[in-house]
């Protein structure tokens, strides 16, 4: 199908590329050389030096300028940034990896954090002139942040900090660069002025001399071997009382002067805390969109690869069948694609709102906040998509599909580690539906854990809804109707959004009786904790009914009309398939017959026999270039040409 000379292939790709779409056209053109592929038959020494030769090569081209303001040597384009940096995964995951860390969480501390007088780290750091790491998780403290043990005390006779790793478990851990190529940290600590703890800081601790050795004090380890990403050079730090310069602390926040006197203009500390994390949200931003630009690279290697293998013969006409002519492989793979489609529109608004704040165009504290949660959720969903969906094409593929050649192995490999990357899932889902159940009011923020119970106990379903950020669009569509759910048509998009709305608002309304009830017996750790699968299922529903609405957003944004209609039938596949998922919820709560759930099992055999002639087009949508598969099994002409 066609509109003009433009196929409705790229105009669903002009719609899922999103609003950095010219930086993503330049990417597909720029990478798509040998130089920038992976060799999964090096040793990880050759393929780290591989790595930052590629990330000399990307510096030259404009990408590392883009994360950082015009007074800094960039140029201003948050938005643009994270997206040039996402479309590295279609090449090579460690190099993004790689990149992330020095540019966007190396760099993004420095530059959110601190001030005029850390300009020049800036500076060096975009041209590689100086290689960094981001020096925050512990071994014994990963997603506990406010309780890392590192220790930075300030000595106001030498006025001069003092790093320290007081005990084996405060040494820093996993931290990418570290092992090998980073010549300064960023530094998490305790700031001690004063013989008083000030909380968590970052300060820059330089760690290596020009040629590589460790600088008095500081002990460096590899981590060595890992489950993927063998071109980042993870490593472990260790500090020995080092010394560094009073205005190595980035000070954006918070300061202390010659005589060791602190200052801060936010007075409470677990808000400066909070605001110092919140600098930093763009890294979480990345690491769902990177995730998915992996899940989008298997997806279509594993589709064309459906829609060319042939097993098993056609007992009518004796030829062999298509793997994708098959009911159980189009269900394995074009749910997966239409979740895809779904994710993508849902990053392309997360960027956008990033990119507002991260400008200054947005400074609402409400926005900020927003942005944090909705940053946490979609990295959840996105980084657990990829899991599941490299598996599946794994799977679908075979033998050929274990093999390194064919890419699946390794992108299954390097974004294993996603779940855990940038926050832990479990530990930001928990997040999600914390921040439903306090955000609603500035007065609750700061509540100790007992008073958020007891504040939690009073919300009520409506209150929920109104304040979750729901569209004009989405909520014309969900009042156009006064029908029950289980008497609507399914098909209906009012329908859908209802459905994923009911199953939110259900779910928050009643873990906040649950905690209510359990806290008049207990404590508000137990209460909190005999609740936690309840908040996960609840911060889970909050995320999926995000995502369908970006979705539903996207679709109005598209023009062409078959592009459009294509679009439509993607997301109720999408729809149908995450309701099959939570079938068992539905019926047991009485939101779904089960006549109704026999319907969406039908309703998904339906569309993906409807999808079926156009998958070749929705992986092209998909926007990864054939050029840059390179999946041998693709052009494998003994695979496919039997005769």
């Amino acid at each position: 199908m066609a509109t003009g000379t433009t196929t409705t292939a790229e105009h669903l790709r002009a719609a899922l590329d999103g609003p950095w779409r010219t930086v993503r056209e330049q990417a597909r053109t720029q990478l798509a050389g040998a130089e920038f592929t992976d060799d999964p038959e090096l040793d990880i020494h050759a393929a780290r030096a591989r790595v930052l030769d590629q990330m000399r090569a990307i510096a030259t081209m404009g990408y590392p300028e883009r994360g950082f303001r015009p007074e800094n040597g960039g140029t201003g384009d948050p938005g643009g940034a994270v997206t040039g940096l996402e479309m590295l995964a279609y090449a090579d995951l460690s190099l993004w990896v790689k990149s992330g860390v020095q540019w966007g969480l190396f760099g993004g501390a420095v530059e959110n954090l601190g001030t005029e007088r850390h300009r020049d780290f800036i500076k060096r750091l975009i041209s590689l002139d100086l290689l960094g790491c981001f020096a925050m998780t512990e071994s014994g403290h990963g997603s506990d942040v406010s309780d890392l043990e590192t220790t930075a005390t300030y000595d106001p006779a030498t006025r001069e900090f003092v790093v320290n790793t007081p005990t084996p478990s405060a040494r820093k851990d996993y931290i990418g660069g570290a092992a090998v190529h980073a010549r300064m940290a960023a530094v998490f600590a305790q700031l001690i002025v004063g013989g008083e703890s000030k909380g968590v800081h970052c300060l820059l601790v330089p760690i290596r001399d020009e040629l590589g050795a460790d600088l008095p004090g500081v002990t460096t380890y590899d981590d060595g071997l890992k489950g993927g990403l063998p071109g980042v050079d993870n490593g472990r730090i260790v500090f020995d009382h080092v010394r560094i310069p009073r205005e190595n602390l980035l000070n954006r926040y918070a300061d202390v002067a010659e005589d060791g006197t602190y200052s801060s203009e936010i007075e409470n500390p677990s808000r400066r805390f909070f605001t110092t994390l919140g600098t930093l949200v763009r890294g979480r931003v990345s690491v769902g969109g990177a995730a998915a630009a992996g899940t989008r690279v298997a997806l279509s290697i594993a589709v064309r690869y459906a829609l060319a293998r042939r097993q098993f013969a056609d007992p009518d006409t004796g030829e062999e069948t298509l793997l994708l002519d098959y009911r159980s492989h189009q269900r394995r793979l074009l749910p997966l694609v239409a979740k895809s489609f779904a994710l993508a529109f849902a990053q392309n608004d997360l960027v956008r709102r990033m990119d507002l704040v991260q400008r200054g165009q947005d400074t609402e504290t409400s926005s900020q906040r927003a942005l944090e949660k909705r940053a946490a959720g979609l990295k959840v969903a996105q980084t657990r998509h990829a899991t599941r969906a490299i598996q599946e094409c794994r799977e679908a593929c075979g033998g050929a599909g274990y093999l390194t050649e064919n890419r699946l192995v390794t992108l299954k490999a390097d974004t294993d580690v996603f779940t855990t990357f940038e926050g832990d899932n479990v530990v930001l889902t928990q997040l999600v539906a914390k921040e439903l159940l306090t955000a609603y009011s500035d007065e609750v923020r700061d509540l100790d854990a007992l008073g958020w119970v007891r504040f939690a106990a009073t919300m009520a379903g409506d209150v929920v809804r109104k304040r979750s950020g729901v569209r004009q669009l989405i909520q014309t569509l969900r009042d156009r109707n006064d029908e029950t759910v289980d008497e609507g048509d399914l098909s209906k998009r009012d329908v859908q959004l209802q459905l994923f709305a009911d199953r939110e608002d259900y779910l928050l309304r009643t873990a906040a009786h649950r905690l209510r009830a359990r806290a008049a017996d207990t404590g508000p750790f137990e209460a909190f904790n005999n609740a936690q699968d309840h908040i996960l299922a609840a911060g889970t529903a909050h995320i999926d009914r995000l995502v369908l609405e970006e979705f539903v957003d996207g679709i109005a944004l598209i023009e062409d009309p078959d592009a459009k209609a294509l679009a439509e039938t993607v997301c109720d596949l999408y729809v149908y398939a995450s309701l099959e998922d939570n079938l068992a919820w539905y019926i047991m709560h009485r939101f779904m017959s089960v006549e109704r759930a026999k319907a969406v099992r039908r309703g998904v055999n339906e569309l993906v026999d409807r999808l079926r002639p156009d998958a070749l087009t929705l992986v092209e949508a998909m926007g990864v270039p054939e050029t840059m598969l390179r999946a041998e099994m693709l052009s494998d002409a003994s695979v496919f040409d039997r005769r």
